[in-house]
């Protein structure tokens, strides 16, 4: 599979970034809701610090996939789309890029905030805060994160249920251009050559039996064999 996008699907490195983004986004709303109700101590600080490693992780990639499609092209919209709808897609994927940015720098500043401990990534290097310790912001940065989170839930389930739409009602192949390892029925499809002539018609069959070689053939029985 091309790693670059063309005009009809999305290469394999943009397939790559996004739906290692989309596991990862569920991966974190998972963790996030299962932690916050857990008791606070120290046998807690695990489930934080991954959660915390993961949405560095979600920010870096989506630096990377926004430096990406500065050198990759976004494949055509199907021609039966109407204009309307791809204004949308399009404001509705810039808002997705936003909030890919926004959610994980909103935890990273309610970290930074409460700067309870410091933040390791994956236990491998002490990442600093962002901003200095300021306990009057902890509410109203925790508030944040959690409205930007589910923000990017509700355009996300919006995104996901137009593609089904694109793919199921419209039958335009909008999600399959996407779908990891397909390939473009037609384009990849081999062409077939075939050599099958066509049946000579009536007319021509006339002038076949009308030539000068049909009349000695049919005068002269002995000049179809040649061994005769």
């Amino acid at each position: 599979m091309p790693l670059k996008s063309d005009a009809h699907q999305w290469g394999s490195l943009a397939k790559t970034f996004h739906w290692l983004v989309v596991l990862l986004i569920i991966v974190q709303g998972v963790l996030g809701l299962y932690m916050v109700e857990l008791p606070k101590r120290p046998s807690s600080f695990w489930y934080y610090n991954l959660h915390k490693s993961i949405g560095m992780t979600v920010l870096t990639l989506a630096v990377l996939r926004l430096a990406w499609r500065a050198f990759d092209r976004r494949p055509e919209e199907p021609a039966s789309t109407p204009h309307w709808q791809t204004l949308g897609a399009r404001a509705g994927h810039a808002l997705l890029y936003a909030l890919l940015f926004a959610v994980p720098l909103s935890g990273w500043w309610f970290d930074s905030v409460t700067a309870l401990r410091p933040l390791y990534f994956f236990g491998l290097f002490e990442i600093p805060h962002i901003t200095a310790a300021n306990p009057d912001l902890k509410d109203f940065a925790r508030e944040t994160h959690e409205w930007l989170f589910w923000l990017l839930v509700v355009v996300a389930c919006g995104h996901a249920a137009m593609a089904l739409v694109h793919q199921f009602v419209n039958r335009d192949g909008t999600l399959s251009r996407m779908l990891p390892g397909r390939a473009r029925a037609l384009a990849s499809a081999p062409a077939v050559a075939t050599s099958v002539e066509p049946a000579p018609t009536a007319s021509e069959n006339a002038h076949v039996e009308n030539t000068p070689a049909a009349s000695i053939l049919a005068a002269d029985p002995a000049a179809r064999d040649p061994g005769a």
